[in-house]
């Protein structure tokens, strides 16, 4: 793999995020409170990011800055996901900071430094990066969930956040340590070379114990069973726009970074070697993680009446459903569903976030009777997106979940993957619920009309032409994933 040395072009799209970044604060600083001009730069940076990460498509894969930075097609395909995300959230941001009368320029600025982590946690090939990108994004999703000052329900959010991320950033720390002192190395590309081969007892023994450790650390950060505790009361209490950012481009994120330094550093060889030894144990470790989050997040989700609760456990659910392409090894699999979850999310959230008003006043089930004839532009394509995460043929979700589910089957894991249909059954009753309650229950009180800002719009026909899109013709997306699934194999020889 071809080195570029120190190059500013690998770390593009960091820098035109990081740089905006500092100019909307900047600007919020000499004239504050214009929530369009901020919006509008914040914006056009995460485009001109986009661009920048598009132009390496063709680059990869190759290493920069002391081989901690690696550009390949997934790299950028990721990437891609972020900014999508962080685009989209800026869009269902300007109603909340118009309802909630806050300053937009510290708002924006934190979410294109928090995307600026999640973009450098793809893009890692060391874990001193690794570790170094993820503080990035705590630091900034610290801030935002604790964005409503004088709300307590976001502060205790804030707070429990915190708490637990610095919980789970020791046990990566910790687990860092040990596999530097069992490899002597941070590099993934070095390491696994050296677990390729054979080790003594004593490093063998240090390598487990810091895999363990980095598994704890990166199931805290994708919200997976048991290290999910923090998502539903974190979910709930952060503004809604936040959460529907802390349910997509991080989980992304940690999962880009989930997969290389598993699939690909730790993956097993069947020869005998270390990587094989450890693969038996996180294998199975991920297996179980993968059960226990889909069946514990659909069927705690039956019980929410939150909205916002039921979309964190539908969320630790799909995190479940992700699992199942990690053990596959199919790279191109898990990009092409986290691609869809981030679009089936966003517009949900979006739709959530309108309909909640300042202080997130309507977030019941129960406060959704009545708006599907009331006010189609929110209830039709609310009921789109709930069909699409339940799985329905026709959806992105359907397409999404299918290409996992014959990856795992083909990789041996047919078990897996009957767990996961079922579960995918399971959720088909809480998805359909909130549709029944906004078509067919009549509302407790009359509700006027919610306006509709053109950003809020926009969202929703990218969100709604994303679902159908991928659902009826991925075919395009596919052939893209699969030569950079090839590249990234014949670059790993």
């Amino acid at each position: 793999m071809e080195s570029l040395g120190i190059s500013y072009r690998a770390i593009g799209p960091e820098l035109v995020l990081a740089v905006t970044g500092v100019l909307v604060m900047l600007l919020e600083a000499f004239s504050p409170g214009r929530k369009r001009r901020d919006g509008i730069l914040a914006a056009a940076g995460t485009v001109l990011a986009g661009g920048m990460a598009l132009a390496l498509w063709d680059e990869g894969p190759l290493l920069a800055f002391s081989r901690m930075i690696i550009v390949d097609g997934f790299r950028v395909f990721f990437t891609v996901v972020i900014l999508l995300g962080t685009l989209l959230t800026i869009f269902i941001s300007w109603t909340f900071l118009d309802e909630e009368r806050i300053p937009p320029g510290e708002y924006f600025a934190l979410l294109l430094f928090g995307a600026v982590g999640m973009t450098l946690l793809v893009a890692s090939n060391d874990l001193v990066m690794v570790f170094l990108a993820l503080e990035t994004i705590t630091i900034a999703t610290y801030v935002l969930a604790g964005y409503r000052r004088e709300d307590l329900r976001s502060m205790e959010s804030a707070l429990k956040y915190f708490i637990l991320g610095a919980f789970s950033s020791a046990f990566l720390v910790y687990g860092i340590a040990l596999v530097y002192g069992a490899t002597r190395t941070t590099n993934l590309a070095e390491m696994a070379r050296l677990v390729s081969g054979s080790l003594g007892r004593a490093e063998v023994v240090l390598l487990m114990a810091g895999v363990a450790m980095l598994l704890v650390g990166f199931g805290f950060k994708v919200a997976t069973v048991p290290f999910h505790v923090w998502t539903p009361d974190v979910y709930e209490g952060a503004p809604t726009p936040v959460t529907a950012f802390l349910s997509t481009a991080p989980k992304a994120a940690g999962f880009a970074a989930f997969l290389r330094v598993f699939s690909l550093t730790f993956a097993p060889l069947g020869i005998g070697s270390v990587a094989d030894q450890l693969a038996s144990h996180w294998v199975a470790v991920v297996t179980a993680m993968s059960i226990l989050s889909m069946t514990f997040g659909n069927f705690i989700a039956i019980a929410q009446t939150n909205i916002k609760r039921m979309l964190a456990y539908s969320s630790i659910a799909h995190a479940g459903y992700v699992l199942i392409g990690v053990l596959a090894r199919d790279w191109a699999a898990v990009a092409f569903y986290l691609l869809v979850y981030t679009i089936m999310n966003l517009g949900c959230f979006a739709i959530v976030a309108l309909w909640a008003r300042r202080g997130d006043e309507r977030v019941a089930i129960a406060d959704y009777a009545g708006l599907g004839f009331r006010q189609p532009m929110l209830s039709f394509p609310l009921a789109i997106f709930l069909v699409s995460l339940a799985g329905f043929p026709g959806t992105a979700g359907f397409i999404a979940k299918f290409w996992l589910f014959k990856s795992a089957w083909g990789a041996g894991f047919p078990e897996l993957v009957l767990i996961g249909v079922l579960n995918t059954v399971v959720s088909v009753y809480y998805y359909l619920y909130v549709v029944i309650v906004m078509f067919f229950r009549e509302p407790k009180e009359e509700v006027a009309r919610v306006p509709l800002s053109r950003a809020f719009v926009a969202t929703l026909v990218v969100a709604v032409a994303g679902v159908f899109y991928l659902g009826l013709l991925p075919t395009r997306v596919f052939a893209i994933l699969n030569a950079a699934q090839h590249l990234l194999a014949v670059g790993m020889r």
